[in-house]
C-alpha cells in the first residue's frame, strides 16, 4: 500500500490546512467520495501537494479494514499538572495544501472547498509558511528529531501486513506563541527549555538536561527503543498572533498521544518547560488512508 505522497514531500514553503465538519444530512461515505475525488487520482496536482485525512472513526465507518488498529480522534482534553488543559477540537476531515507559491496553495485550496460544496463546511482555516528555512517560531531547528526521509514511511505510515497498511495517523494542533516573554528568556533560558542549542541544534548533555526541557519530554523510549513521529510543522498567523502548526505523522496514535500527555505532565507531574511560552488552541487526530483505500472512493476516470 502507498503512503500519500505528500505526507513525505519535503520543501514546500506555503501551506493551507482546512478542517471540515460533515453538512447536516449528508453520510460518512459522502464524506469520503468527494475527498477522494479531489486529487484525480491522490497526486500532485495544480503545482501543489494534497494530503486528506478523516476523523478516525469516519472513515472505519466506510473502510473498516482499511484503518489503523488504534486510530480514534481528540475527543477529550487532556489534563496534566496543575489542571494544565490541551483542548480537543476534533473535526471530521482534514485537508492540507501545500506547494511552492502563495497564489498556488489559495486557488487549489478554493477548488477543494468548491468540489465540497454541500458535502462539508470549513470548521477551521490555518495558513502556514516556513520560517528561515527549517527553524520555528522560537528560533530553533524544527523537526531535528526526524527520521531520514528513508526510514520516515517506516516511521509515519502504518506496516504492510497490519490493519490500515499505508495509512498514517496525523496530529494537528495550533500552538500560539508568547514571543515577547520567549524572547525575554535570552539564548540560555530558551536552551534550557528547549534542550537543545539555538544555533547548531546540539542536544544538551544529560547532566546539563532538565527534566521539564522539551527534548526530555518529546523523547519518548519503549524497552530502550525511541519511538519517532514525522512532523512538519510550519509558522502560521500574523506579527501580533502567530506561532506553531503541528503536524505530526505516525503509524500509530498512541505515540502522539503519549507525547502529549507527557508534555501536559499527565504521566509524573513534570510539565514541558516550552508549555509556558506556547499555548495549544486546537487539537485533532485525522487517518490519512493509503492511496489504493481512497481511490476505491474516487470517481472513474474519464477517456
Amino acid at each position: 500500500m502507498t503512503t500519500q505522497p505528500g505526507i513525505l514531500a519535503l520543501g514546500t514553503p506555503e501551506h493551507c490546512y482546512l478542517e471540515l465538519d460533515l453538512e447536516p444530512g449528508r453520510t460518512a461515505a459522502d464524506l469520503v467520495r468527494g475527498v477522494a475525488g479531489l486529487t484525480g487520482p491522490l497526486s500532485s496536482t495544480g503545482g501543489v501537494n494534497l494530503v486528506v485525512g478523516f476523523r478516525p472513526e469516519l472513515w472505519a465507518q466506510v473502510a473498516p479494514a482499511d484503518s489503523p488498529a488504534d486510530a480514534r480522534g481528540f475527543d477529550e482534553p487532556i489534563v496534566g499538572a496543575g489542571r494544565y488543559r490541551m483542548p480537543a477540537t476534533q473535526h471530521d476531515a482534514w485537508v492540507w495544501v501545500a506547494g511552492g507559491d502563495r497564489t498556488a496553495v489559495f486557488d487549489n485550496a478554493r477548488e477543494v472547498l468548491a468540489a465540497l460544496a454541500g458535502v462539508a463546511t470549513v470548521g477551521r482555516e490555518v495558513t502556514g509558511w516556513l520560517y528561515r528555512h527549517d527553524r520555528d517560531l522560537t528560533g530553533f531547528i524544527d523537526g531535528t528529531e526526524n527520521p531520514s526521509l528513508l526510514r520516515a514511511a517506516e516511521v509515519a505510515a502504518v506496516p504492510a501486513g497490519e490493519p490500515g497498511a499505508g495509512a498514517s495517523v496525523v496530529l494537528f494542533q495550533v500552538w500560539r506563541h508568547d514571543s515577547a516573554t520567549w524572547e525575554s528568556l535570552g539564548t540560555y533560558g530558551q536552551e534550557m527549555n528547549m534542550g537543545r542549542t539555538k544555533p547548531d541544534s546540539v542536544e544538551l548533555p544529560d547532566d546539563v538536561m532538565l527534566p521539564s526541557a522539551h527534548v526530555a519530554r518529546t523523547t519518548l523510549e519503549v524497552d530502550g527503543e525511541e519511538k519517532q513521529i514525522f512532523r512538519r510543522n510550519v509558522a502560521y498567523g500574523g506579527v501580533t498572533d502567530h506561532g506553531t502548526a503541528f503536524v505530526g505523522f505516525a503509524r500509530d496514535r498512541w505515540r502522539l498521544h503519549e507525547m502529549l500527555r507527557r508534555m501536559a505532565g499527565a504521566t509524573d507531574g513534570v510539565r514541558d518547560g516550552l508549555t509556558s511560552y506556547l499555548t495549544p488552541l486546537t487539537g485533532a487526530y485525522y487517518t490519512c488512508p493509503s492511496v489504493e483505500a481512497l481511490a476505491r472512493f474516487a470517481p472513474p476516470e474519464e477517456d
